[in-house]
């Protein structure tokens, strides 16, 4: 017994329940930034999601998330789009939400008008529409609103309502114990009371051709046709009572989902088969499916317990997630013989292709697989332990010697293969119809992850640490002759190495370079080396498939190029799948062709399919959903973004939200958009959806934006007009005022540089005959000067003339008394001629002496001068002013000296005295204070 459950256990580790699935987009409550519970889930005709939050009412336009809280504070039950309203209903209140001209919701309450009916803890649990009737059910009565009379009508039924729905043409409820009941004429009318009806709760009533048909929580699916009651079995009965059904919801292709409290959900066809199991372990966020909800795009919505699910149904990929661990990261798989096998870092399995069956291990490939390659009837498996070939599920070891990279065919060598080592090459052949080992190339010893041969037994390799080498083999197959190692292209990290039509590439982070066979040196091909532009560059591996197109992956796209039909060009196409989606191992990732337009690409955690053929999707349209502005340091206004808008010069921080509302997992909307008025060009394309300019000068604006979407633009261009308005002080208004204002000081500056010239004019001119009179003075002064010099010259001319003169004429009566004298003495005889001369002499003596004849002819010359040296100096004598009238001549005392008819030494001694008389000090100077007088 023991032995039996360790190989059940060892069955059960080795196999892996397979289901490709469509994609899954989770949104936790993290993300949109509300409570764990949806409770309710509808759509408006802009495509955007509304949900029944635990927080309030939660809006998803495809970009970002608002939450709107509710009215009083409690959960949100229930929400419904009806028209141009999002009717929702919670703890005793239920109203409606309208759009606002600036993109927001505002809520009007409808239960206030009739507060007074609504009972105490009564709770809103689902909103129905009929024509222009609202809905709104509690578990204790039912409210219908008329939306045109704005007038309610209040059905209450005995026991407590379980739940209310609608069919196209009706609007049914459950009572406890008592049945279904329809609405006709605003009364309940019983349906059926069939004891299955009374004692299941009734979870959804679809109509469907038979009649009704009617899920119940635990016991399935029944059809009530008329009054007759019968079962409809489904592969899920079995499920859905083992684990209480909660939500349903019927798809427009006639399948439904069921949403259970504990095992996900259940897509069933239209006959009961189970269509998709999702779950937990299968990629849904929680177990328990609250509310389930089909959209415009035909995406299924499921609010869970713990966040909010998005499947794309209708999907060209699907995914195989593998949550257990088991089948670890794929890195090669192959569609061989009806089967699909995956190598991953955990093993080699495989499964039935199209099955939904489990996948199987190969026993003996424990580890690390790096490749599957097909060849003359077999599968080679490269791996971390050798070379394996795979039949019927089982593998057989033909090298251990070294890991196995990849395998490649000799030209014209069909009984041989080449296969990359983990150290150097090796040569595999086929003996008796069997594979096996023959020789590994002598010469090179490197690892040889990527290689190509050519016709010219020439190979190849791309090695990651030391970069391109060239080996030359001998006809043999058995050394290199001839290596080379290439300089250009230099070594990359995550670099590959393919051949594509007969030409080597060779990619890594410079780009994508191609080897010229004449010259055997690489060159860049500008087509191919595109991809990596603008920082795109994530993993240099290169991949052909089997219709001839070359793969590549970039940072935000997956490309392939094909060849023209009409030329040698190769035309490029991209998906625009990100590698943060697609969750490939860098430098590892991988691409297997299954069908002509099947691709099966290996992730982290299990693989995705993709139809390229179906890559096609709606004509979205991009709407701006909010215009934002803000002054600096400031809250951001909301602003209307239906109407041109006109902000102030100060709100020039303007913020763009715009969105398309899909809600495809793995194909991005990108979007490019455009400022008329401040940008010339459109911007790069970009997943963003919001824009901000700052500090926008006044001006008038168009704000475009446009979107692509798998590569090709759809629908329209979205713009907002608007205008930065001019600061008060540059308007029209002030610019006009300005002006007139300008031309008032214009005038008064004229006039007052008029007054200000004429003043400077006139001053100048007061100037200049100030000026000139005052040279006429000048030179009236150095006339007047000239002359006072020349009188002070004729003064002083006269003055030595008159003291001259003086001299002579003292010196003359000098002379004649002395000869007077002389004669007297001689004449002792009385001559008569002696006397003749003595009379002679005294007549020619003046009669008046020297003195009396000096001071006459200095008065005249200076007139005023002894008589202010005689009312300066009172005590001086005669004797006194003589002198002073000789020092006023400048003569020395030896000329005074004879006119005084004393000694020099007397005349010294009389100066002396006058200076004690005038009493000069010791410093000053006798006759240059005489001088001065």
């Amino acid at each position: 017994m023991k032995s039996k459950f360790c190989i059940a256990l060892f069955l059960i580790c080795c196999c892996v329940f397979s289901q490709e699935l469509p994609p899954i987009v989770k949104y936790a409550p993290f993300t949109y930034g509300a409570g764990n519970q949806n409770w309710m889930i509808s759509q408006d005709e802009n495509h955007y999601l509304f949900f029944a939050n635990n927080e309030g009412l939660l809006e998803f336009n495809g970009s970002n998330w608002e939450l709107y809280p509710s009215p009083n504070e409690t959960i949100l039950r229930s929400v419904k789009v009806i028209g141009n309203k999002i009717y929702t209903g919670s703890y005793m209140e239920f109203g409606y939400w309208t759009r606002q001209a600036t993109g927001k919701l505002k809520y009007t309450s409808l239960s206030k008008t009739i507060k007074k009916n609504i009972l105490d803890e009564e709770q809103f649990w689902n909103i129905l529409n009929y024509d222009h009737w609202v809905i709104f059910q509690s578990l204790d009565r039912i409210y219908i609103y008329d939306s045109k009379t704005n007038q309610f009508k209040v059905i209450a039924p005995k026991n407590k309502i379980t739940k209310s729905f609608s069919t196209k043409n009706s609007i049914y409820f459950q009572t406890i114990s008592e049945g279904l009941f329809e609405i006709e004429s605003g009364k309940a009318r019983l349906v059926s009371n069939n004891p299955i009806l009374k004692n299941n709760r009734i979870v959804n009533v679809f109509s469907t051709d038979e009649g009704l048909l009617i899920q119940t929580q635990l016991n399935g699916f029944y059809r009530l046709n008329g009054v007759n009651l019968s079962k409809f079995s489904t592969e899920a009965d079995a499920e859905m009572m083992a684990n209480s059904v909660y939500s349903s919801h019927l798809l427009s292709d006639g399948s439904y989902v069921i949403g259970t409290v504990s095992n996900g959900i259940f897509i069933l066809t239209a006959k009961g088969g189970i269509k998709y199991h999702i779950s937990q372990n299968k990629g849904l966020s929680n177990n328990t499916a609250l509310s389930v909800f089909e959209d415009a795009d035909k995406n299924l919505w499921v609010g869970l317990d713990n966040g909010i699910n998005c499947i794309n149904l209708q999907s060209p990929i699907k995914n195989f997630v593998d949550d257990t661990g088991i089948l670890g990261t794929v890195y090669a798989s192959k569609l061989y013989k009806g089967r699909l096998y995956i190598g991953t870092n955990q093993g080699l399995f495989y499964k039935d292709y199209l099955s939904s069956g489990e996948f199987k291990f190969i026993n003996g490939t424990k580890g690390q697989v790096w490749s599957l390659f097909e060849y003359d009837g077999s599968l080679f498996c490269g791996h971390d332990s050798g070379t394996f070939i795979i039949e019927n599920g089982a593998a057989k070891n033909i090298f251990s010697k070294s890991g196995t990279w990849k395998f490649e065919t000799i030209p014209n060598q069909k009984g041989l293969l080449l296969q990359g080592n983990y150290f150097g090459i090796s040569i595999l052949e086929k003996v008796n119809n069997q594979w096996r080992f023959r020789n590994k190339i002598a010469g090179f010893d490197y690892s040889a992850r990527y290689f190509e041969i050519t016709d010219a037994l020439e190979v190849y390799i791309s090695h990651e640490y030391k970069g391109v080498f060239r080996l030359q083999l001998d006809n043999k197959l058995r050394k290199t002759k001839v290596f080379t190692a290439y300089e250009q292209p230099k070594k990359g990290k995550n670099a590959g190495l393919i051949k594509y039509n007969n030409t080597i590439y060779y990619a890594y982070k410079e780009g994508i370079f191609k080897l010229n066979n004449k010259s055997k040196l690489f060159e860049k091909d500008k087509v191919l080396s595109s991809v990596f532009e603008k920082d795109e560059y994530t993993s240099g591996k290169l991949i052909v498939d089997n219709s001839n197109k070359i793969w590549l992956f970039s940072k935000n796209y997956i490309h392939y190029f094909s060849l023209s039909k009409l030329s040698n060009q190769l035309k490029q196409n991209v998906i625009p799948i990100p590698t943060s989606l697609t969750n490939s191992m860098s430098g590892f990732e991988n691409i297997e062709q299954i069908s002509n337009y099947d691709y099966l690409i290996g992730t982290t955690d299990g693989y995705y399919t993709m139809n390229i053929n179906d890559l096609s999707f709606n004509n979205y349209n991009v709407t701006i959903s909010n215009i934002a502005t803000n002054k600096l340091n400031e809250d951001f206004k909301n602003n209307s973004i239906r109407e041109e808008g006109r902000f102030k010069y100060d709100e020039n921080n303007i913020i763009f939200n715009y969105t398309v509302p899909e809600y495809n997992k793995y194909i991005n909307a990108e979007y490019q958009y455009l400022l008329e008025g401040f940008q010339d060009e459109w911007s790069d394309w970009s997943t963003g959806t919001t824009v901000n300019f700052k500090n926008l000068p006044s001006g008038q604006y168009v704000f475009k934006v446009r979107t692509k979407f798998a590569n090709s633009l759809i629908g329209n261009t979205a713009s907002y007009a608007f205008t930065v308005l001019k600061p008060w002080y540059r308007t029209n208004i002030a610019l006009f005022f300005y002006f007139l204002i300008g031309i008032v000081l214009a005038r008064f500056i004229h006039k007052a540089y008029k007054n200000y010239y004429k003043k400077k004019e006139d001053k100048l001119i007061e100037e200049n005959n100030l000026l000139l009179e005052i040279k006429e003075l000048e030179n009236e002064q150095q006339m007047m000067r000239v002359r006072n010099e020349q009188l002070l010259g004729d003064v002083d001319a006269k003055s030595r003339e008159l003291a001259a003169s003086t001299m002579n004429l003292h010196n003359k009566n000098e002379l004649l008394a002395i000869i007077k004298e002389d004669l007297k003495k001689t004449n002792k005889d009385d001559n008569r001629a002696v006397k003749s001369v003595i009379s002679i002499i005294n007549n020619n003596i003046t009669e008046k002496d020297s003195w009396s004849v000096f001071k006459e002819a200095f008065e005249n010359t200076d007139k005023e001068f002894l008589k202010k040296v005689k009312a300066a100096h009172p005590l001086l004598t005669p004797s006194d002013l003589r002198l002073c009238a000789y020092l006023r001549l400048n003569l020395s005392s030896k000329e005074i000296a004879p006119l005084l008819n004393i000694s020099v030494r007397s005349v010294e001694i009389k100066r002396y005295r006058l200076r004690k008389k005038m009493d000069l000090s010791h410093e000053q100077g006798l006759v240059e204070y005489i001088l001065a007088v």
